[in-house]
């Protein structure tokens, strides 16, 4: 097999930059180790930024989005039994965010592709990238299985979309790599319920017992979170334990209440930062989690992949059109601009409203200072909408 780009991994960065390229008149063959249906049943984000959402529109994958995803104009922040409430569009020039979930998009991203793009192939599991410092027409390729056979894909260009335990990453030498790292000493118990959701915006709680989160999937499911220690069995939990925690995290100085339901799922999600320096080698590119990891705190992790998928997008079609590969040489330094703002963003919102285990008195009163601060200062809200909005893409 032959093509432009191969592109590993078939979840929403993968499959957005199928459909950009398609849509730019550059092919494209997709190779994704598990089968459709995990896929599309995979749980992950459910925040799309204000520019992830427009991406979507423009490359023709937004019409489900914008018939049931939900616009939000802004978060509540929860603090000692106080609610105070950002306004992003009156804080940001009219920016919002979609709640509409990765499984959406996935859904909606594949069906394209089957319909109109290049090849798909599940249960394609690719076994390593070989060639990634060849020239064009020399490599590199993409060794993988299919079907119980083995073969090849040759390509121009390579995007390693496959997450961090994806054969991408692994084929950067170690000598020119750096790695940023930090992981916490918590996680996230995440549940999903059959209930409609208790406020119609998401609410970030921070509580001497620790965070919580109020989230959704539909105007009939609700999401939500609670800070655990880590290495927390999702199973050592009963459901009522859980809606009782919630129920204190959340607790208001007015007469709000949240409404139980039946929980149909539990995990628990690591919390960890990470970064991969450089994201390009040669030929080889790395988009979303196989170069960077955010904690879920910042709603990042998605709309960072799509950012490193359309700074590709252009760059190679700016070479399409100009045969200057500037924009390509420049593509790791580009995304990581935006990554580290975005880390930043996600380590700040993680702190601000997490208790550690070891947390002092002192420790304490400077997030509710912090809290305050936002809730009083408009440059200081400000600064928050403009993050969880979303940073410019390029």
């Amino acid at each position: 097999m032959r093509t432009t780009v191969g592109i590993i991994g078939a979840g929403p960065a993968g499959l957005l930059l199928a459909r950009l390229l398609h849509n730019a008149g550059i092919d494209s063959v997709v190779l994704e180790s598990r089968d459709r249906d995990y896929v599309e049943q995979r749980q992950r984000a459910g925040i799309l930024e204000q520019g992830t959402a427009d991406v979507l529109r423009a490359a023709g994958a937004g019409e489900r989005m914008e018939r049931e995803g939900l616009r939000h104009d802004g978060i509540e922040l929860r603090f000692a039994k106080k609610r105070h409430r950002v306004d992003f569009p009156a804080l940001t020039g009219g920016r919002s965010v979609t709640v509409y979930a990765q499984t959406e998009v996935c859904k909606d991203l594949i069906a394209l592709q089957l319909k109109e793009g290049g090849p798909l192939l599940f249960e394609a599991e690719a076994l390593a990238v070989e060639g990634a410092e060849g020239e064009a027409g020399d490599g590199p390729r993409v060794r993988f299985r299919h079907g119980g056979v083995e073969d090849v894909l040759e390509c121009e260009y390579v995007v390693g979309c496959d997450g961090f335990w994806g054969v991408a990453r692994q084929a950067i030498p170690e000598e020119v790599t750096r790695v940023f790292e930090r992981t916490y000493p918590f996680g996230w118990l995440g549940v999903l319920a059959d209930v409609p959701p208790s406020h119609d915006e998401l609410v970030y709680a921070r509580h001497d017992r620790g965070f919580a989160l109020l989230s959704m999937r539909s105007p009939a499911v609700s999401r939500l979170y609670l800070q655990v220690p880590e290495g927390t069995d999702a199973g050592e939990w009963s459901d009522d334990e859980i809606w009782d925690e919630l129920e204190r995290r959340f607790e208001t100085g007015d007469e709000w209440t949240l409404e139980r339901g039946p929980i149909t799922q539990k995990s628990v999600t690591p919390m960890r930062s990470y970064v991969h320096e450089p994201m390009r080698h040669g030929r080889l590119f790395l988009a979303g989690d196989a170069a960077h990891i955010v904690p879920p705190t910042g709603a990042k992790g998605l709309n960072l992949a799509v950012g490193d998928v359309v700074t590709f997008a252009r760059a190679l079609t700016y070479e399409k059109e100009t045969g200057s590969a500037e924009l390509l040489d420049a593509y790791s330094a580009t995304c990581l601009r935006r990554v580290w703002q975005a880390e930043r963003f996600s380590y700040d919102m993680t702190t601000l409203l997490h208790r550690a285990p070891d947390a002092t008195p002192f420790e304490d009163r400077m997030q509710l200072a912090r809290l305050e601060r936002i809730a009083s200062s408009r440059a200081a809200e400000t600064d928050l909408a403009e993050g969880y909005t979303g940073f410019p893409f390029g």
